[in-house]
């Protein structure tokens, strides 16, 4: 059973959505006991990092999402400020985060781009056991990205005022900084590879 993590800030119901189209059984987890179970964890996210971090507290799940996520290595899926909080500190809302990955999450130079980035943008893939390398097109809606300070973590980069880091990889963890769940067919077949890891 596919766990989502609903903190209400999120985008949970679009990522049910998208799971239940792929034909899996999903459900919304808002308790610690409700992550039992659960063959996959899905943290979608929209809203700022320090929002999430304060209901993820508030909610008490950190310590239930680590003993499954870190200890017990369940698959898991964290969806743009999902991805983001995974990193030691976020410059928005000067955020301390879950640090699961070493690094730091920075604001794109609004004077050179327009911010946030919206729409659609060309992401590289590196092979992961989620399938080869692709090229493919994904949806972005971020202010931020993430700078991993160990590089092999970087799993796809984008450009966007110079290369940035789209996707995250390391064991059990996977992360994107695009919406997989609003990225078309794209989007809905790196779900089912995750899905089927």
């Amino acid at each position: 059973m596919v766990k989502i993590i609903d903190y209400k800030a999120g985008n949970a119901p679009s990522v049910l959505h998208a799971i239940t189209r792929l034909g899996c059984e999903a459900v919304f987890a808002v308790q610690p006991g409700e992550l039992a179970g659960a063959s996959h964890i899905i943290l979608p996210g929209v809203g700022s990092a320090g929002a999430t971090m304060n209901s993820l507290h508030g909610m008490n799940l950190i310590p239930a999402l680590e003993d499954a996520v870190l200890k017990k290595r369940i698959p898991f899926l964290g969806i743009c400020v999902g991805m983001q909080i995974l990193f030691e500190h976020s410059e928005e809302d000067n955020a301390y985060c879950l640090g699961w990955l070493k690094g730091k999450v920075v604001k794109y130079d609004s004077s050179k781009v327009r911010v946030p980035q919206m729409g659609w943008n060309l992401v590289n893939l590196a092979k992961s056991p989620l399938g080869a390398a692709q090229d493919d097109y994904f949806y972005f809606v971020n202010s931020y990205h993430a700078i991993p300070e160990h590089k092999p973590d970087i799993w796809g980069v984008a450009e966007y005022n110079g290369t940035f880091t789209a996707a995250v990889h390391r064991d059990n963890i996977y992360a994107t900084q695009f919406h997989t769940e609003k990225s078309g067919e794209a989007g809905l077949m790196l779900l089912r590879r995750f899905l089927s890891c």
